[in-house]
């Protein structure tokens, strides 16, 4: 691993990097040209500085951008594979019902040592070639009538652990220059990406883990993990602060992009339980993932002699027995759903970016139903994890249960393409089902928001229900206990999105 204070961060660019220009030297000039280097030399000084600071980014508007993710939950999916997506992978996306990928790139051949970053311990600018992968990848999105959420897995200073040896890097949050390097990442590729009609968002990084860097337990309490911050506010281990830099840096060149925030902890439901405040503006959507419980949801679980079944009893990261079951997982996010209501942060801008669980995880069928249906309870966009990826099986739920022969895993080892036959099985039912409503379902305007904060939200034809405010309660279909819906007419808290 490359310590932090390795030689590197920050350098000028080379050839074939976009976004920023080699310093030149002096040539000998007279006095007035040496003053007039002066001068742009302090006035860099003080960009670079307002950048640190998190210079305050530019007016945002209430309503614009936000179209997509306001009105509905939106259902969508995970594509980390290992090559670019083609045109047929986003039709076939299209006919099965998802409306969003959310698109990692950091699998894809690189031009340099790391895709798009040219080197994750020194970014000098976006790699040209990198881009124009990336930008055609989204125009066959767009072509296909798929939206695109991008997100990176690596940053300076935080290289993917699996383009990593399979180590974790955490120099980013020991070393602010990794912040830095981050924002001018995301204010180049912002630049690049404007105005492309495929992109719906851009997230800025994937599962962030500043606790582990900084000592606090994966399984914290929110209460513990308050504490644990106040220690750590203003460091490099400070998350919402991270997100506060780069989040500037984007809106300096994109006022309307929505943003996505993945919270802390690798994106852990308790994540967010400790930051003070929202850290972004109206145009951010708040994510987190869902594989708990991990030890079952985990490839190792079908190796044991007797695997953890679901639902019944699993052990906790910290070894911990207890039930898991519908109820368990509802009080396992409600953290993430209790905090976004403090802080007046309506369902629309909550996002369960990652959920799954490996397919031969006893019970995997019963546990995506019953995912889903607490987040639909909750009213959160959501996407699984993963559509068709092609590098790995263990989350191809239209695979079913059977196991990968050997001559896949010769394919993979010889960088070979495989051809896997596909179909919606039991296993895919609970997403496939839900995909399927969503694409017969008739279209619908998107609510119209004022700028003086008052929402009109869609309904169906003929429905009864009486708009309410975000966090009123409606009787679940079939009856039983009310549950509370994220969307609704009224006073939106903190203005519309």
């Amino acid at each position: 691993m490359i310590e932090a204070s390795s030689p590197g961060w920050g350098r000028p660019t080379i050839p074939g990097t976009i976004g920023h220009s080699r310093t030149l030297g002096n040539d000998g000039s007279a006095p007035m040209m040496r003053s007039f280097f002066l001068l742009m030399a302090l006035l860099a000084a003080a960009g670079l500085h307002a950048q640190t600071q998190g210079a305050a980014p530019a007016s945002v508007a209430p309503g614009a951008g936000m179209e997509f993710w306001t009105g509905r939950p939106r259902c969508g999916a995970n594509c980390m594979n290992g090559s670019p997506p083609s045109r047929a992978y986003f039709k076939e996306a299209r006919r099965q019902g998802i409306q969003w990928l959310r698109l990692a790139y950091d699998k894809w051949k690189p031009a340099r040592r790391d895709f798009l970053l040219g080197d994750a311990s020194r970014y000098e600018g976006l790699v040209a070639a990198d881009l124009k992968t990336l930008k055609a990848t989204l125009d066959r999105a767009h072509a296909e009538g798929i939206k695109v959420v991008v997100v990176p897995l690596s940053l300076p200073g935080m290289r993917w652990s699996q383009n990593n040896g399979a180590r974790f890097d955490g120099r980013i949050w020991r070393d602010k220059e990794g912040w830095r390097q981050s924002a001018r990442f995301w204010g180049d590729l912002a630049k690049e990406l404007k105005g492309h009609p495929a992109v719906a968002g851009y997230n800025l990084v994937n599962e962030p883990a500043p606790e582990r860097e900084g000592g606090a337990a994966e399984d914290a309490s929110p209460e513990e993990l308050k504490a644990w911050y106040a220690t750590v506010k203003g460091s490099a281990c400070d998350l919402p602060g991270f997100y506060k830099l780069v989040l500037a840096a984007v809106r300096r060149v994109d006022p309307d992009m929505p943003v996505l925030l993945d919270s802390g902890w690798y994106a852990r439901a308790t994540g967010f339980t400790y930051w003070p405040d929202p850290v972004g503006d109206q145009k951010t959507l708040y994510a987190f993932h869902m594989y708990e419980p991990y030890p079952w949801s985990s490839p190792a679980n079908f190796r044991r002699a007797e695997p953890w079944v679901y639902p019944g009893p699993v052990p906790s990261v910290s070894g911990r027995e207890q039930e898991w079951d519908r109820a368990a997982i509802a009080r396992f996010l409600q953290p993430a759903y209790d905090w976004a209501r403090e802080q007046g942060i309506p369902a629309h801008r909550i996002v369960v970016g990652e959920f799954g669980c490996h397919r031969l995880s006893p019970g995997c069928a019963t546990y995506l139903e019953d995912v889903l249906s607490v987040v639909e309870g909750q009213g959160s966009h959501w996407a699984f994890y993963a559509f068709r990826e092609d590098t790995y099986d263990g989350f191809g739920y239209e695979l079913g249960t059977w196991k990968a022969p050997w001559a896949f895993w010769q394919a993979q080892k010889k960088g070979r393409p495989w051809k896997w036959e596909r179909t919606t099985t039991s296993l895919y039912e609970p997403i496939a089902r839900r995909l399927k409503a969503e694409r017969e379902r008739p279209s619908r305007p998107a609510p119209s928001c004022s700028r003086n904060g008052s929402c009109s939200p869609w309904a169906a034809p003929g429905s009864s229900r009486t708009p309410g405010r975000p966090g009123d309660q409606e009787a679940s279909p079939g009856g039983g206990a009310a549950r509370s819906r994220g969307f609704g007419a009224g006073r939106c808290p903190r203005g519309c999105p």
